[in-house]
């Protein structure tokens, strides 16, 4: 017998994605739109968020860009209740925006420090905080529905060099988990899970590679990336489309019963 292949639509759905002006989130962005998505593409990277809105649009998607800086909770009053107005609802939020400083412990300033911390986690508090005021019962979008937090790898585990990062995404992790339990508890009808993607070739993960390199933890750039491909038990570099994918699931009907979970996309590595 063969089994039919199950197609995953978003249609109907509003979504708004942070730091979806390149990298993780414009992929995530295009994939949900491709699903059948009304998107809300939110960056501080003005000219690439509306380039990527304006190839969504341009492919027959509806994508529109708004300047957001997570760590502003004004900003995020003002997001949401955009989106809401925009795309008559919202039913999916994705707390991708985020970034990542190479530095020895030591060597590591504790304004970079709090700045990682401002932006990785103050950003996912605050998009959390807003979207389940928003998506509740009796909020103005009201049907509740899918918050989707990017974490990592290092959000799993320690790595030499990203100590800040590592501190940062297992906040990420533990903060998805307990706005789960309380959403679920309330009854608000909002899942909420986090994706921890492995090394991903983005503007940021070749940062990571240079950075490695900067502080003698590798010899090149090729070099560091063939050493996580061999961590990784798979032994293939993973694709943005892998993570979009995963969160192309939950953000979907098609996950109805998963909150809390961690999403491991890493080809096996943390699985060693």
């Amino acid at each position: 017998m063969t089994q039919s292949s199950i197609e995953i639509s978003l249609a109907g759905k509003a979504a708004l994605i942070t730091g979806a002006a390149r990298g993780l989130g414009a992929e995530m962005a295009h994939t949900f739109a491709r699903a059948g998505a009304s998107v809300i593409i939110t960056d501080i990277l003005e000219k690439e968020g509306q380039a990527t809105a304006a190839e969504i649009n341009n492919s027959g998607g509806t994508a529109v860009f708004i300047r957001h800086d997570v760590t502003s909770e004004s900003d995020w009053e003002n997001v949401v209740a955009s989106a809401v107005k925009q795309l008559g609802g919202l039913d999916i939020v994705v707390n991708n925006a985020g970034i990542e400083i190479c530095s020895l412990f030591e060597n590591t300033t504790l304004e970079d420090f709090q700045r990682i911390l401002d932006i990785n986690v103050n950003g996912v508090f605050l998009g959390l905080k807003h979207a389940c005021k928003a998506m509740k019962p009796g909020g103005i979008a009201g049907k509740g529905g899918s918050i989707i937090n990017l974490s990592s790898v290092a959000g799993l585990r320690g790595y030499s060099g990203l100590s800040a990062y590592c501190g940062s995404k297992g906040a990420v992790k533990l903060l998805t988990k307990a706005a789960a339990v309380e959403f679920g508890q309330l009854q608000y009808g909002i899942r909420v899970n986090s994706i921890h993607p492995g090394l991903i070739p983005t503007n940021m993960g070749e940062a990571v590679l240079k950075g490695f390199v900067d502080l003698g933890l590798g010899a090149d750039e090729a070099a560091v990336q063939q050493a996580f491909e061999r961590g990784t038990p798979l032994g293939m570099k993973g694709e943005p489309a892998d993570i979009a994918k995963a969160a192309l699931f939950l953000a979907s009907d098609q996950s109805p019963w998963v909150t809390g979970a961690e999403i491991v996309v890493d080809g096996g590595s943390t699985a060693c």
